[in-house]
């Protein structure tokens, strides 16, 4: 269940896209202003914006958004502005090393393993539009043995239940991935309230997985992963996330997951 709160009233992408065009004009950014639209609006209002801005501007909205704005609220902006397989796509290249950043199995076995076989399809078809390299490819870079057929097989089998009975019953030396294969599969909303305990638990947080879930899991289930994180952590995952973050970054973020639950 999504915690996108939408307006009552059904919006103007043309308006929309013209009221983004003024917060950036003039003299820095009205960051609030961008935030109260974008963090707002579904994906097919997000597209259409788009859609107008491109049209009225001869610009993209995505290079005026990286331009403008700047860290972490930066970061967390142009991951939800995409489509959701467009996002994915661009995590997994991410998060697979292909941006510079470090490799990150557990979150690249975690997006694959929550989403279905169709899914993956599309996500893997928009990968190679736009990085020129197969998704199979950059999973064969950096992973090996055991852990590269897991990926592989994931990409086909994700939702096949005699293949989730087989994972439990293997051993190879990723009981890690393992685990989080298994979790994201038999239950994410629990799996995920655990990752964004986690990502803010002890000195400092861990915002790139906090962004990654976050933006991720808004139009899908965050309202659950909120119940299961008040559950099992006695916290609501709205204060969590208000005591760890800051300034413009916070109020995004709090606006995608939405109030206390």
């Amino acid at each position: 269940m999504s915690t996108l709160a939408l307006p009552p009233f059904l919006t103007n992408p043309r308006q929309d896209a013209i009221d983004l065009y003024k917060a950036f004009k003039g003299f820095g950014c009205d960051c609030a202003a961008v935030i109260n639209i974008i963090a707002h609006r579904d994906a097919t209002q997000r597209a259409l914006i788009q859609q107008e801005y491109r049209a009225m501007y001869s610009d993209e909205l995505t290079n005026r958004l990286s331009s403008e704005l700047s860290g972490l609220l930066k970061k967390a902006m142009l991951l939800w502005i995409l489509d959701p397989a467009g996002r994915d796509a661009t995590v997994l290249k991410q998060v697979l090393g292909g941006t510079g950043d470090t490799v990150d199995l557990p979150a690249a076995t975690e997006i694959i393993c929550s989403r279905t076989p169709s899914q993956i399809q599309t996500i893997k078809q928009i990968y190679y539009a736009k990085f020129g390299v197969y998704l199979e490819h950059d999973i064969h870079c950096c992973t090996s043995g055991d852990h590269q057929k897991v990926f592989l097989d994931l990409m086909i089998m994700v939702n096949d239940q005699t293949y989730k009975n087989k994972l439990k019953k293997v051993t190879f030396g990723f009981e890690f991935a393992l685990l989080t294969i298994l979790g994201c599969a038999e239950n994410p909303a629990k799996y995920f309230a655990k990752v964004l305990r986690k990502a803010m638990k002890g000195l400092g947080t861990d915002d790139k997985t906090l962004v990654r879930v976050v933006v991720t899991r808004t139009e899908l289930d965050m309202q659950y992963i909120k119940v299961e994180y008040h559950k099992k952590y006695k916290k609501h995952l709205h204060d969590a996330i208000h005591s760890e973050t800051s300034g413009h970054y916070r109020t995004f973020l709090l606006s995608l997951v939405g109030p206390l639950a």
